[in-house]
């Protein structure tokens, strides 16, 4: 049987007799393994990234499916794709719907069936992209979507933080962060839980920007939902365009798009001034 590392005591004994900043100071220095792990599978990354991007230029979707903490953090990434790169192309779904987003529903992850109805809901398709989130790598939902999602000739990638587990065997694209164990004992939502947020940054804030969803270090299809982002794309407008704010703020108004308005920018000839 494999090693279970996210299972193991990590050896700091009674931790709830420690002085608050003892606690605080290790758990910020088990935090930092975490990050130290990620960068230990860069490759692995972008080998997913790099088979993920011909799909996601025709159209296909990148799903995440995961239970609990995992889940939940799939589907943050998702919620965050629309405002950050004004795409729906990043899908969430979580053992237990809705519901777990809130709440435990711990049964859920073990819902094979539940895996597969979720994805028939959403139609997959073989251009999409299946990603399974599973710190411990034995998630019976997750396994049942991404056994699906090979049926239905979907790619499929999926982060865990143990080694040789049944999601490595199962996918085409593992990736496993090696976190250890945990300063509370199984509690992924610490260190395996900041790996995986780490990772999915990477995987959709790096997808999208080659697809050109960023420039200039810019988001170029950001969301104009509120004052802030308004105010974001003005300044973005007046650096581009060497614009006032008011000639920013009327462009965008005309436009209704930072990208739209960006371009404008660009195609605007030289003023008198200009050599």
């Amino acid at each position: 049987m494999s090693r279970w590392i996210t299972e193991e005591d990590a050896g700091y004994g009674a931790i709830e007799t420690w002085e608050i900043e003892a606690l605080l100071s290790v758990m910020h220095s088990e935090d930092r393994k975490a990050v130290e792990a990620v960068g230990q599978v860069i490759p692995q990354i972008a080998r997913f990234i790099e088979a993920l991007l011909p799909r996601l230029r025709e159209g296909g979707r990148l799903i995440y499916v995961g239970a609990g903490t995992s889940g939940r953090l799939g589907v943050l990434d998702a919620a965050e794709c629309l405002p950050t790169f004004g795409t729906t192309q990043v899908i969430g779904l979580i053992a237990g719907g809705e519901k777990a987003l809130r709440g435990p529903v711990e049964a859920a992850e073990d819902d094979e069936a539940a895996a597969r109805r979720d994805l028939e809901a959403i139609r997959l398709s073989e251009r999409d992209t299946v990603f399974g989130i599973s710190a411990s790598g034995r998630t019976p939902y997750v396994l049942a979507a991404l056994r699906y999602a090979r049926e239905r000739g979907a790619l499929t990638g999926g982060f865990t933080a143990n080694p040789s587990t049944p999601l490595e065997a199962l996918v085409q694209y593992p990736i496993a962060v090696l976190t250890g164990p945990e300063v509370v004992t199984g509690s992924t939502r610490l260190k395996a839980g900041t790996a995986t947020k780490l990772v999915l940054n990477m995987i959709s804030t790096v997808s999208f920007t080659k697809l050109g969803r960023v420039q200039g270090g810019r988001m170029i299809d950001l969301q104009l939902v509120n004052q802030k982002l308004w105010g974001r794309a003005i300044r973005y407008l007046q650096e581009a365009g060497s614009l006032s704010e008011a000639e920013a703020e009327a462009l965008l108004r005309e436009t209704g798009s930072l990208r739209l308005a960006m371009m404008k920018v660009e195609k605007a000839p030289p003023s008198a001034s200009e050599p």
